[in-house]
């Protein structure tokens, strides 16, 4: 779960990080009233969407020369022009793809003298199953080129789950920064506060960039990008109700009704698969056959035939799909089961496109004698393979 840069901010604050200070607006009325609570003279008038790059996004309702998500102001008059430019148009970033999305809050921040700017980052590092610090002397807007084309410039600092930050994590932080001095004594205190923060929030990732130097030689976080472990977001209710739903696709909203891993894709197959490994291979064998996957869709291991259904319905919900790929592996899960609930699912939804189901595992025969006995028109596969170039050729004699 994301949430956004204002809320990131007035979270990390609690910890003890220091960022500027700032308020969200819904409204014109409110920016100005926002920067009315400010000292000035300068300040910064921010779109809030859950994508970065605002900075040097488009958007699509204005003139291509105007000015991106985040704006300098020094009166109320430019204030106001910036709010009004920006709530209710559409942000087109590098990260939000070409539809870009609808900005409907603003996060309205005092003005900072900049000297230096830094990344930092904490995230859980795959490779040794740690939380990770990453580090380097180049934060801004071309952080992405940074990594691309001088990684010896990112550092990367593990924390021990064992010890947790030690002292000794401070210095590395504060070493990859090349800082010294005072600055280096509030890099480590900023690097301690942000990995509490980062274990007593269950976070998945916080990332701040620009992390700078301000005239007064003081360390402050300027952007914040946070987000959380959605497994673990019983244990923070509060945290919950951070959530915008209206920066989420509504396909994905419903399926986490139904505890399914969904996401959208720009493809035309539709995929249905148990385990996530397997949904990666069933997607990346349709492109092998000359088509494209239109979702990720997992239903995990113990899906039941209200899931099944929810699934179906949530595939045919993408106007673009033009078949559908069932691909499971009954472990826990028994292919009679998923047989059953298929058919359901198919008469319930008015199936109009093609189905290709490929079961195997645990009641593997009884799953495709329930499958060959429904009546519907539903292909059997008898592997991957199989399935991948049957659902292609349906879709393509249907077309």
């Amino acid at each position: 779960m994301n949430i956004h840069e204002y809320q990131a901010k007035e979270l990390l604050a609690k910890f003890g990080v220091p960022v500027p200070a700032g308020y969200a607006a819904m409204s014109v009325e409110e920016a100005v009233e926002a920067m009315g609570k400010l000292p000035g003279p300068l300040y910064v008038v921010k779109a809030q969407i859950h994508a970065g790059g605002r900075g040097k996004g488009k958007f699509k309702e204005l003139p291509p020369e105007a000015k991106g998500g985040v704006r300098l102001a020094k009166t109320e008059q430019e204030v106001r022009e910036a709010a009004h430019e920006m709530l209710g148009n559409t942000l087109v970033t590098v990260q939000t793809g070409d539809a870009g999305k609808q900005v409907q809050r603003l996060y309205v921040t005092d003005g900072v003298d900049i000297e230096k700017e830094f990344y930092l980052a904490l995230l859980v590092d795959r490779a040794t199953g740690r939380v990770a610090f990453v580090a380097s002397t180049e934060g801004g807007m071309d952080i992405e080129e940074v990594a691309h084309s001088t990684p010896e410039k990112i550092h990367t600092i593990d924390v021990d789950p064992a010890t947790g930050f030690m002292p000794h994590h401070g210095r590395a932080v504060a070493a990859a920064l090349e800082l010294d001095g005072d600055l280096a004594k509030q890099a480590q205190k900023v690097a301690s506060t942000l990995y509490a923060a980062f274990l007593g929030t269950d976070a998945a990732q916080i990332e701040i960039n620009p992390l700078a130097i301000t005239g007064d030689k003081q360390l402050m976080v300027l952007d914040a990008k946070v987000g959380f472990d959605s497994n673990a977001m019983f244990r923070h209710k509060d945290l919950a109700e951070l959530r915008d739903l209206t920066e989420e696709d509504p396909a994905e909203i419903e399926a986490s009704k139904y505890d399914l891993a969904y996401i959208k894709l720009d493809g035309d197959i539709g995929c249905m698969v148990n385990g996530a490994g397997l949904a990666m291979a069933t997607m990346d064998i349709i492109k092998l056959n000359g088509m494209f996957p239109a979702n990720f869709l997992d239903v995990g291991g113990g899906a039941n035939t209200e899931k099944v259904t929810a699934a179906f319905k949530i595939i045919l919900s993408d106007p673009a799909v033009k078949g559908i790929l069932v691909n499971i592996f009954g472990g826990i899960m028994k292919c009679d089961v998923i047989a059953e609930g298929i058919i359901a699912a198919a008469k319930e939804v008015n199936l109009s496109v093609p189905l290709v189901v490929r079961l195997e595992g645990t009641n593997v025969q009884q799953g495709k004698d329930i499958l060959a006995n429904s009546g519907l028109p539903i292909v059997p596969a008898n592997d991957l393979g199989d399935a991948a170039q049957k659902i292609v050729a349906e879709v393509q004699k249907a077309a």
